[in-house]
């Protein structure tokens, strides 16, 4: 009598790995995610970059109203922010872990409870608001520079985008970006040279990826 033959069992879909960039503005996350993007597609990793606001209607909108201050209260911004990231988790983050790449992610929900919670949202609200819906991330590394730091780093761009560059509002959101603790949670001195921070993220990264 033959042996039944078992089916070969199916190969185990390679896990993808969320990275998130958090920290003020001008505290240079942006240039450290894409140089991770970089370094990482230089390893040989299947890597991809998303920012928020995304390119959605919801993120245009919100990049529109960003350069008159004022324009929009505090539930408006926060109710934009809700829209543009459920499309982009369900667009852009979503698919791209399933397909098991790297996602590196220039902000994300923390952004949002750090600059509508230093309106006065409470933080707890603005959190269980987005874990509703958000994919919890694997890292989230926090870029700290002081707001008067960052601001001079943003005169130094000449950016159009005024809405969040005022130096007492930038250091409440700052002191909310400084309390999230936990494994995830790495926090780096943003004053560090550029190759140094960048060596530090991408041994953190490398170390979750084995």
């Amino acid at each position: 009598m033959d042996l039944e033959t078992k089916p070969a069992s199916s190969p185990k879909p390679k896990k993808g790995f969320l990275i998130v960039l958090e920290g003020i503005d001008g505290s240079g996350k942006t240039t450290q995610a894409k140089t991770l993007l970089r370094r990482l597609r230089g390893m040989g990793v299947e890597a991809v970059y998303f920012r928020e606001p995304s390119r959605s209607r919801w993120g245009r909108e919100i990049k529109r109203k960003a350069v008159e201050a004022g324009s929009l209260t505090p539930r408006e911004e926060l109710d934009l922010f809700l829209k543009d990231r459920r499309e982009n988790v369900e667009k852009n983050l979503k698919p791209a872990l399933r397909d098991g790449k790297v996602v590196v992610l220039d902000r994300y929900y923390f952004s949002t409870i750090a600059y509508q919670g230093a309106k006065g949202i409470d933080i707890g609200e603005i959190r269980r608001m987005n874990e509703k819906f958000a994919v919890k991330p694997d890292l989230v590394f926090i870029l700290d520079i002081g707001a008067r730091g960052g601001l001079s780093r943003i005169e130094e761009r000449k950016t159009k985008y005024r809405l969040f560059e005022r130096e007492r509002y930038l250091a409440r959101v700052r002191a909310i970006f400084k309390s999230f603790q936990g494994r995830k949670f790495i926090h780096l001195d943003a004053g560090l040279d550029k190759k140094t921070l960048s060596d530090r993220i991408l041994s953190r990264v490398a170390s979750l990826m084995k």
